[in-house]
């Protein structure tokens, strides 16, 4: 294993958290609604269009990942392929200096281009681990690179909240130049942190070229393999199922919490700093809820970080105050990696040992499309109903049916099933 090259591999995620904290989560959401969509009725009509755009862009993820991955298993071009989706991601949050007043459709549309360059550019930025690091390093390896994303996506979040709060320290006239500065600094970031990756690897020849239609058969050809073969696994597939439906809870309040925020009336410094919280409130409550996973089992550790989840989501219906959202970020940091690291280590049990990949891909395929139901129901049940409040409340399903699927899942039994298979 070379140390330098690797140490280049996790500066990538250093590099491209910048989109997910300040693009995905902090402050576009907020442009979106006071500067891109100012011209639309209401701020209630923004949020749901925000959340369409979401869903638009999950769908178009969704799509593309199965054929993106069989070109990252099949062909030598994962550095070429992951150069080219970080360009578009760069590019696109470089573009957003451009958006102006009423210029919603222009913002979605950006936004759906960085998404599809971050997400695209992950599948071959994984597919490289297992090019560059033995097999029992790469647990590690892949925690670190997970704890440098954490770290590199939330310095730069303090900085960009600086520029938007204290503009005038730096010398600008008002908050919003501060926050064109911000996506500017995301594609600067991403961009020089991406350097030492792009220059150490390089692509190696791995076998016969195939066209792109060839490609995308081999990629769904294989979802839909894996979809057949797990009926062979019933605890796995209601597990999976239960998977679905919490998941799309967390990552729905992920996407949305900000410019709901922002709608009900909170300032735009406040909903930064209280994601800045998040953020790095997420690092030690992750390894704790590992030890309390080992402690009291699992499921019993899920179960608990789900039902806060309810809690959150009930708490945040009826949320009027600044500092209660500030509460609200620093129990989602509490719960958010935790759950998401036990649900994942849950599913490994349940998976059969020799084909880890295989389900794993076929968890991340399924989970991007069942991740554009909760933006959509939001925003339909705050169009309908003209109150956003309603489409956050409406998360509580997700949570609960998760809990009640989750409660039917036999975990013992569901290993047995897996090594029986295997066997």
């Amino acid at each position: 294993m070379d140390r330098q090259t690797v140490r280049a591999w996790v500066m990538y995620d250093w590099a491209n958290s910048a989109f997910a904290t300040t693009m995905m989560a902090a402050v576009l959401p907020i442009f979106y609604s006071d500067v891109a969509a100012s011209t639309l009725p209401n701020e209630q009509m923004a949020t749901s269009y925000w959340g369409m755009t979401q869903s638009i862009a999950m769908l178009i993820v969704a799509v593309l990942t199965p054929i993106l991955g069989a070109i990252a298993d099949y062909s030598g071009f994962k550095v070429l392929f992951l150069r080219l989706f970080s360009y578009l991601g760069i590019l696109a949050s470089l573009c957003f200096v451009f958006v102006g007043n009423g210029d919603y459709l222009l913002a979605s549309f950006l936004f759906i281009l960085g998404t599809i360059g971050f997400s695209g550019g992950n599948a071959f930025y994984d597919a490289l681990l297992n090019d560059l690091v033995e097999p029992d390093k790469r647990d590690f390896i892949s925690s670190k690179g997970f704890a440098f994303g954490y770290i590199g996506g939330g310095v730069l979040l303090v900085v960009n909240l600086m520029l938007i709060q204290n503009y005038s320290w730096f010398g600008l006239p008002d908050s919003l130049t501060g926050t064109y500065i911000s996506f500017a600094s995301v594609a600067v970031w991403w961009y020089m942190f991406s350097l030492p990756l792009f220059r150490r690897v390089k692509d190696k020849k791995t076998g016969p070229r195939h066209k792109l239609g060839e490609y995308t058969a081999i990629g769904f050809s294989r979802i839909w393999s894996t979809f057949k073969r797990i009926k062979q696994y019933p605890e796995l597939l209601k597990y999976l199922i239960a998977y679905w439906f919490f998941n799309d809870g967390i990552s729905t309040i992920i996407t949305m919490a900000t410019i709901y925020g922002k709608e009900i009336g909170l300032g735009t410094s406040h909903l930064i700093a209280a994601l800045v919280i998040t953020q790095f409130v997420g690092i030690p409550f992750t390894l704790l809820f590992g030890k309390i996973a080992e402690r009291l089992g699992s499921k019993l550790s899920l179960y608990i970080s789900l039902g806060i989840y309810v809690l959150i989501v009930i708490f945040g219906y009826f949320m009027t105050e600044t500092w209660q959202f500030y509460a609200l970020a620093f129990i989602v940091g509490m719960v958010q990696g935790g759950s998401q690291s036990i649900a994942r280590s849950i599913y490994s049990r349940l998976v059969p040992s020799d084909r880890p990949a295989e389900f794993f891909g076929f968890l991340s395929v399924s989970s991007k499309f069942s991740a554009i139901v909760g933006p959509f129901v939001f925003s339909v049940v705050g169009l309908a109903t003209g109150s956003s409040r309603l489409g956050i409340l409406a998360l509580v399903v997700f949570f609960i049916v998760g809990i009640v699927l989750l409660a039917k899942v036999n975990l013992q039994k569901g290993a047995l099933e897996a090594e029986a298979a295997q066997a």
